[in-house]
């Protein structure tokens, strides 16, 4: 993957330092930062720089230059400031976005398993499951599917990171949960393979991170969500319980999903990939909620407001993508920064 096009003077200082162009002018992108008004949740330039920043602890960019070819950037100091900014704006717009959400879940009876299938259901945003299943056409199918690539094409990686912050019977839970989510020893039926081989059937490009220029701010901000909630020690409660609502609210839309894509006659190994999802999520929602979630905060009860904050960001970012899509079609306009994805099938 080859670093994408800055949509701001955030995102630029990144990748031209990142490339090479030009040194990293900290003081000026931490103003840059502080300065950005409106919802960062939709700040094209500041989630683009972020995701940028997550990027390198993933597959990373082939193009990057500086210090021994990029080899160090992971782990730039200069760089990581900028990110903790970054974090730090989009951090407190989710706290404050699910703060009654998290108040709710914790008022409520029941264990932490009941918890989050509560709050799951609870849930009241739009969703995506029905108008694929029976309205969308095959160009708008697409479109989602393009969004969903950011995320579905490393499938499981984020929320690997939460293996080596786990003890005990929650971190053997989530490795087994995992071992399905990497094809169960078998590298080809690895879920980030079969939903790549779905969008080589559309035509449509397998490479990781190939639409990240196509797709619009609140679809970086629902992966970013992920990567900072993953990749913070003091945030695995909310780790795991952000991987606990997407197994939850899981089987349901992908059968919504298969049944749609069958429909329009689309993509038998796309089908292929949701169909995996509607079974093996079934039983993954019991590990997660009950093996995971409840085996954590059982060994550490101050962990118990964190899950539910995961579980609340997962909701509610899952909600904000949904809300886009489904008003930019009502609109009869492209859900994507560009058409040109969705056109391929047309």
């Amino acid at each position: 993957m080859r670093l994408p096009h800055p949509r701001g003077p955030v995102s630029r200082g990144v990748t031209d330092a990142l490339r090479g162009d030009r040194p990293l002018d900290v003081e000026t992108l931490l103003a840059g930062v502080a300065d950005a008004g409106g919802d960062v949740l939709h700040d094209e330039d500041l989630q683009l720089a972020l995701w940028v920043a997550y990027e390198l602890h993933y597959g990373g960019f082939e193009d990057l230059g500086g210090t021994a070819a990029g080899a160090d950037w992971e782990w730039d100091p200069d760089l990581l400031r900028v990110r903790q900014a970054l974090e730090g704006r989009f951090e407190a717009r989710l706290r404050e976005l699910t703060r009654r959400d998290v108040d709710a879940a914790l008022a409520a009876t029941g264990d932490v398993a009941d918890r989050v299938f509560a709050q799951a259901a609870a849930a009241d945003g739009p969703s995506l499951g029905r108008l694929l299943q029976r309205e969308a056409t095959a160009e708008q199918f697409v479109e989602v599917l393009v969004h969903r690539s950011l995320y579905q094409l490393k499938e499981a990686d984020p929320h690997t990171f939460a293996v080596p912050r786990l003890q005990g019977s929650a971190k053997v839970a989530l490795v087994e949960l995992q071992f399905d989510e990497y094809g169960a020893g078998r590298p080809e039926r690895q879920h980030a393979t079969l939903f790549a081989d779905g969008l080589e059937e559309l035509g449509l490009d397998r490479g990781y991170g190939a639409y990240v220029d196509d797709v619009p701010a609140v679809t970086l901000a629902l992966n970013n969500a992920m990567s900072l909630l993953c990749l913070h020690r003091r945030l695995r409660g909310a780790a795991v319980g952000h991987l606990a609502a997407l197994e939850v609210t899981s089987s349901l839309p992908c059968r919504k999903y298969v049944q749609g894509l069958r429909r329009l006659d689309l993509s038998p190994a796309m089908v292929t990939y949701f169909d995996e999802h509607v079974e093996a999520d079934a039983v993954h929602e019991q590990v997660a909620t009950r093996e995971i979630c409840a085996a954590l905060v059982a060994r550490e009860p101050e962990l118990a407001e964190d899950v539910s904050f995961g579980v609340a960001v997962c909701l509610r970012m899952d909600e904000l993508l949904a809300a886009h899509v489904l008003d930019s079609f009502r609109a009869g306009v492209s859900s994507l920064r560009s058409r040109e994805v969705s056109e391929a099938v047309a």
